[in-house]
């Protein structure tokens, strides 16, 4: 497609442009000329160089338009646009795409997807859909018996948490390469209940910087109930000056 022509007219207006984008971005806002380029039939984009020091970079760009058989040419719009060289934000990303772990503070809510991976339907996988009473039945039951969860952790959602909770605290650990046991034989260990409980437990010891996180069964610390001291069972020698032992009565 041929390039249009510059509007002869609309290009030499650099004073209108000037003008209009002065208008719009306020005194002392707008820099020197950069050039005009023609857009269509006598539309032509005169850009400014923006001094506002947050839009390093940034052009002004003032479109001006000629009517047919006009003398002047109009201005069309006013917009900053980035240069070559601008600083610009990231990529937009989702809402749901930008939490991460941790983010969700006191007081904020966390949707969760219908097609969350990580979960699976729970006391009503087995129900017929198209048999409604029976789902009513099933619901009915599993909430006498506290089992009243519409979903539940799938596989992946488990071996996600798995990997996540080993790579904090697991065998590879500057902690457990150094510890004296691992966390099985540990007195402070809670064990989880379900699939997970074969491999990963709960800290309970105050002292351990692991206390209060899972941890992994081939994890240890410094903080091991079998770490005795071995000064606890010396026996202690006979103090200098006795100040306990006495044969005369303590009152009178």
């Amino acid at each position: 497609m041929a390039k249009p022509k510059a509007d002869s007219i609309a290009l030499a207006a650099i004073e209108l442009a000037r003008a209009a984008a002065v208008e719009t971005a306020g005194p002392g806002e707008v820099g020197e000329h950069l050039g005009a380029a023609a857009e269509d039939t006598r539309v032509v984009t005169h850009s400014f160089r923006c001094l506002h020091p947050g839009y390093v970079g940034w052009q002004w760009a003032v479109t001006l338009t000629r009517a047919s058989r006009a003398k002047e040419p109009t201005v069309n719009e006013v917009v900053l646009l980035p240069g070559d060289n601008a600083l610009l934000a990231p990529a937009w990303l989702p809402w749901s795409d930008r939490v991460g772990p941790g983010d969700v503070a006191p007081g904020l809510l966390m949707p969760t997807p219908d097609n969350d991976p990580r979960l699976q339907p729970g006391y009503t996988a087995d129900a017929d859909p198209k048999a409604p009473e029976e789902a009513i039945e099933i619901r009915s039951v599993v909430r006498e018996l506290g089992l009243g969860r519409q979903r539940v952790l799938s596989p992946a959602g488990r071996d996600l948490a798995a990997e996540r909770w080993l790579e904090k605290a697991g065998g590879d650990s500057e902690s457990a390469r150094q510890a004296p046991a691992a966390c099985p034989s540990c007195g402070y260990l809670i064990r989880l209940r379900g699939a997970l409980g074969s491999c990963f437990g709960v800290c309970a010891n105050a002292y351990s910087p692991a206390d209060g996180h899972v941890v992994s069964v081939d994890y240890g610390c410094g903080a091991h109930s079998d770490v005795v001291d071995e000064r606890r069972s010396a026996e202690l020698p006979a103090p200098v000056w006795d100040t306990i032992a006495s044969d005369e009565p303590l009152f009178v």
